[in-house]
């Protein structure tokens, strides 16, 4: 199915070595609609007729397409928007680090959430369904075992994985990634080169969903969405790439109108023909459907990062506190919706209504209890 660590997490600096980067206000508030996305995103799956989520109430009402269409256009662009922005951040932060307090901070801040989400949150978050499917079959603990996954936390377990491949490229190509920063431009690749990428990125999804087609689900490493994995894997080395030569330093209003472009080319053309509508058959299904997807994600991408540089490069104190909050709230929000859920299925109404006010409800009500647990001691250090 959900933040360089994870969403809403900034690298602490650390005392010695290469000084940090300053603040950059326009990526805070980027990770704070990335994390809203991610709320509404199961908000829609709640109620849609996707039902891939800890508690569902399937649409009896045309609305709910509606809900449908917002989760695969979430789908297609905003968890690799996280990966590249958890990439631009990782570079940076080992080099200040080294290697070995880098991976120590990494399995603290991403470790521990992912410990305590398995094992806390997680068997309360899975019994509404134990109830309903497999109660007076089998034991809870049995049951628990048999259906692990990591829940929305597969993003942490995802990244600690890339942080992992970073270190041991960085270890082994530590001359190469010198040269890379000593080629530092401050310039945005041409168009050429964005359409070279988005063209690589789509034939590597292509040929990645031939043996994993879309739809696969990984269950022991709980990763709901493996024919993703491509663009995850991209996004995250473009942002590596993009910090050691200084992509980000100044979108050009160009970039931002290209990626305008091609996100509403691929909405209004390659998503009609995309394999999920059924329209096209076998491996011309799948080619379209991960060109859809490419070009879409490639477009929104540089649309939202000229457009929040552009308008969005500064924070208040509401902002600051959104921001901070964020990968708590990327943390907490299961449990959350779920509890609203409960809360609303005496209510009938159509899906879109019940969306809305699940969404309503739900965004202060992780913020505020995100803040909660971040005034606790230590969770700081790892939220």
């Amino acid at each position: 199915m959900s933040t360089g660590p994870a969403p809403g997490v900034r690298p602490a600096p650390a005392p010695s070595g290469p000084a940090p980067r300053p603040r950059l206000a326009y990526i805070d508030n980027l990770r704070i609609l990335l994390t809203v996305l991610v709320v509404l995103h199961h908000c829609a799956v709640t109620y849609g007729n996707i039902p891939a989520w800890f508690y569902t109430e399937p649409a009896q009402d045309p609305s709910g397409v509606a809900l449908d269409l917002l989760v695969i256009f979430d789908q297609a662009f905003f968890m690799g928007f996280f990966f590249l922005l958890s990439g631009f951040f990782t570079p940076g932060s080992a080099d200040r680090k080294g290697a070995r307090p880098f991976l120590r901070d990494r399995l603290v801040r991403l470790g521990v959430p992912l410990l305590l989400f398995v094992l806390l949150m997680r068997p309360l978050l899975t019994y509404g369904i134990y109830t309903e499917l497999a109660a007076g079959e089998l034991p809870y603990w049995l049951f628990y075992i048999l259906s692990w996954d990591a829940g929305p936390m597969w993003f942490v377990e995802v990244l600690l994985v890339f942080c992992l491949a970073h270190l041991l490229i960085r270890r082994f190509r530590a001359p190469q990634e010198a040269r890379i920063a000593e080629r530092r431009t401050g310039r945005m690749p041409g168009p050429a080169a964005v359409l070279g990428f988005t063209a690589g990125l789509t034939a590597l999804t292509f040929l990645w969903r031939l043996p994993v087609p879309t739809g696969t689900y990984w269950p022991v490493v709980g990763l709901p969405t493996p024919y993703f994995l491509p663009q995850y894997a991209l996004m995250f080395a473009a942002g590596a790439l993009a910090f050691r030569r200084g992509w980000f330093d100044s979108v050009p209003r160009a970039a931002g109108w290209g990626g305008l472009a091609m996100a509403v080319f691929a909405a209004a053309m390659l998503f009609p023909l995309s394999g999920g509508t059924g329209v096209l058959p076998g491996a011309w299904g799948t080619l379209s459907g991960a060109a859809f997807e490419s070009v879409f994600a490639v477009g929104t991408v540089l649309f939202l990062l000229r457009l929040f540089q552009r308008f969005f490069d500064r924070q208040g104190p509401f902002a600051r506190f959104l921001s901070a909050n964020a990968f708590a709230v990327y943390f907490l929000h299961s449990p959350i919706l779920v509890g609203i859920g409960y809360a609303l299925s005496g209510w009938e109404a159509p899906a879109a209504a019940k969306f809305g006010a699940m969404a309503v409800l739900a965004l202060p009500l992780c913020w505020g209890a995100a803040h909660l647990m971040r005034s606790l001691p230590f969770a700081k250090r790892v939220f």
